[in-house]
């Protein structure tokens, strides 16, 4: 008995193969897009290139400042203040009139002694000892003949209004200028304005007291 044959249903039939080409048509590439400049790195200029250090006809910046004047130098200083090393701390004075005023210097260096405490890792001058400089200036006025001080009977007395700016770091040059504002010549009293500078910035001020008395 012959078997009749089953027609196929749609969804079942095979999809017709693909008669592919013998060669796929080559498409054009697209042209290689042009390589821009790499843009320029920013160029960190130097300090000296900043300075203008090298440039045709202007002096070089280490011979652009003149040296403090020394109306007194340090030994002209030991002469007339008691105090020694460590405690000694002006090194010059660079402007003094007599009986008013004295403008002193102190170079702070890291070999200063009292900045392995104060602090190791960020080396600050401590604010009492910018008050006893500014002191030792100012005994350098009072210490003269013209206001008749005694280099035997002389003290600090006190201190008011101090006001600390910024802070005084190694490198630093403190300029310290005392001014004789009152002085009673018969108490050995004295009176005087302190103003300390680090490159024209006020860092430190107050009123100071000079006790001393005559020989």
């Amino acid at each position: 008995m012959e078997t009749a044959a089953m027609p196929r249903s749609p969804c079942c039939s095979l999809p017709s193969a693909r008669v592919l080409p013998s060669r796929l048509p080559l498409l054009p590439r697209p042209a290689p897009a042009a390589l821009s400049a790499p843009a320029a790195r920013p160029v960190v200029a130097r300090c000296a290139a900043a300075a203008g250090h090298g440039g045709e006809g202007e002096m070089p910046i280490e011979k652009r400042f003149p040296p403090f004047p020394a109306v007194m130098d340090i030994n002209q200083i030991r002469d007339i203040l008691p105090h020694r090393f460590p405690f000694l701390l002006v090194d010059r004075v660079i402007d003094y009139k007599p009986g008013e005023y004295a403008v002193g210097i102190k170079n702070v260096t890291i070999n200063d002694n009292f900045f392995p405490g104060h602090f190791p890792e960020r080396p600050i001058m401590p604010g009492v000892l910018m008050v006893e400089a500014m002191a030792q200036v100012g005994g350098l006025v009072m210490l003269q003949p013209e206001v008749g001080g005694s280099r035997e009977n002389f003290f600090f007395a006190g201190i008011d209004k101090v006001r600390f700016r910024k802070p005084v770091i190694a490198g630093d040059t403190l300029i310290m200028r005392m001014t004789l504002i009152k002085l009673q010549k018969r108490f050995g009293i004295a009176k005087m304005e302190g103003k300390a500078y680090v490159g024209g910035d006020l860092v430190c001020e107050g009123e100071f007291l000079m006790a001393t008395g005559s020989e």
